[in-house]
């Protein structure tokens, strides 16, 4: 915890301030540490400083490797598709990668019968002139900060007759740019089987969501729907879907006696179908974090922990910094260490689910109000009906890969699942509206970890101390 904290604390400080080069200052801290070996406390605040400015070290890095002076007027460039199509009012937006510099743009192509059709691998040649991401924000939405998240180094827009697609070699891409490729391929292929077998509108959109993590296919009611009654977090994969799926592989495997093979196999399990789902931030993280938890039970440690939340998230940030300012990768590790925290101090209480459920939302909150400017009232009824089915879909899913005239029954569970949390969104006082500023988001993680803090003492003095194993 202290090592991951130093290291975010880097990263800010990295993004706020130009600095000078910090390779040097961390070698001379490196140095610094090593020689204060005889004193422990010293060496500890030498070693967060080290991490402190290895933080800083990695956003610069991270700002020059998607800083690029793009050439004034149009330029002609090769490019393959890494996305759907996505439509918009007089464009199609898809991700596309340029084969020459490996750099990813954000493309808006004329909207048209041809632009429409494109698909995830197809070769582009364009002819147009790059922008740096640009500054426009709405509200607390950084779009500049979204692209760089996402490794985008500029945004484009190709007229109808600038753009031809052309076959391209992808052996000019590195192996894991070539594979992320790949699985995108089969995903696609995926959605298309479904689309032919009878899903589409509503149904098709939640099941490519909540299965195979596309969501274009979202419209904006159903979007708000899922975001009024609090649903929203089935809708982006996370540590719920891919626990789902463990749960399913592990109950696969006869006995126990090759449980260092199991438990390697479901580990590369889980990876398949992250880079099938196209790696975002939040199954990346849920995967590290089940491949730590799989490796803890091969030593017979099956308790989750701070630690190996902590863990998670060093890993994310030193692959990508700015990670650190996505939506979701705040909003699912504030949750998870939530639910660390606050479920043993529930203890028996309550209900498994209803103290998970608590949980997060004491967590996700704060952050949910400040991001989104509201908050769902009814959080616990609609997680007793979004998880159960969150299970069932993703169990149907798979089945319906295998035996497609089943598809019916995935189209009944999810259309139920919609119509259901349309009658809760249609209930007066749904979600309340919240606006907080940054200063007021920080005030209210301060008093509810001074309640925790409470709650914990009042439990010790009590005789009932919750279980702190692991913490």
């Amino acid at each position: 915890m202290k090592v991951v904290v130093s290291l975010m604390a880097g990263i800010v400080v990295g993004d706020c301030l130009q600095m000078p080069p910090m390779l040097p200052v961390l070698v001379g801290m490196i140095v610094v540490t090593l020689l204060l070996w005889k004193y422990e406390n010293l060496q500890s605040v030498a070693l967060s400083g080290c991490f402190l400015v290895l933080g800083a070290l990695m956003m610069q890095r991270q700002k020059e490797a998607l800083r690029m002076d793009w050439p004034e007027g149009e330029v002609c460039y090769e490019a393959v598709v890494l996305s759907e199509p996505v439509e918009k009012p007089k464009t199609m937006a898809v991700d596309i990668l340029l084969t020459g510099n490996h750099r990813k743009l954000k493309c808006y192509l004329y909207k048209d019968e041809r632009s429409k059709a494109l698909r995830i691998g197809d070769g582009l040649c364009i002819q147009s002139q790059i922008r740096e991401n640009s500054d426009w924000r709405q509200g607390t939405f950084d779009y500049r900060r979204y692209l760089e998240i996402h490794g985008f180094s500029g945004t484009t827009f190709v007229s109808s007759w600038k753009w031809r697609k052309v076959e391209i070699s992808l052996k000019s891409l590195s192996r894991l740019e070539r594979t992320k490729l790949y699985f995108l391929k089969q995903r696609s292929q995926l959605l298309e089987r479904f689309a032919q077998h009878g899903l589409d509108g509503e149904q098709y959109a939640v099941v490519a969501a909540m299965t195979l993590g596309d969501k274009s296919a979202l419209t904006q009611d159903l979007k708000e729907v899922y975001s009024v009654t609090g649903a929203s977090h089935v809708l982006a994969l996370s540590g719920l879907h891919l626990g789902i799926i463990y749960s399913l592989l592990s109950l696969m495997i006869v006995g126990r006696r090759w449980r260092m093979v199991s438990q390697m196999l479901i580990i590369l399990a889980i990876w398949a179908f992250v880079f099938l789902v196209g790696m975002s931030v939040s199954v990346v993280r849920s995967a590290v974090m089940l491949t730590t938890y799989a490796l803890l039970t091969l030593g017979r440690r099956e308790k989750m922990s701070l630690n190996t939340l902590a863990f998670a998230a060093m890993i994310l940030l030193m692959l990508n910094p700015l990670s650190l300012f996505d939506v979701g990768f705040q909003m699912s590790f504030v949750a998870v260490a939530s639910i660390l925290l606050w479920v043993p101090l529930f203890g028996r209480r309550l209900w498994s689910l209803v103290a998970v459920s608590c949980a997060a939302q004491i967590g996700v909150a704060p952050l949910a109000a400040y991001y989104f400017g509201r908050f769902s009232t009814f959080f616990l009824l609609t997680n007793f009906i979004v998880i159960p089915a969150a299970t069932v879909i993703l169990w149907l899913f798979i089945v319906v890969i295998v035996f497609p005239s089943l598809a019916y029954l995935l189209i009944y569970v999810v259309g139920l699942l919609n119509k259901i949390l349309m009658m809760i969104a249609a209930i007066p006082g749904a979600s309340i509206s919240l606006h907080p500023t940054m200063l007021q988001t920080m005030m209210a993680y301060v008093i509810v970890f001074a309640v925790y803090l409470l709650m914990g003492k009042v439990a010790r003095a009590g005789g009932s101390s919750p279980s702190r194993r692991g913490w």
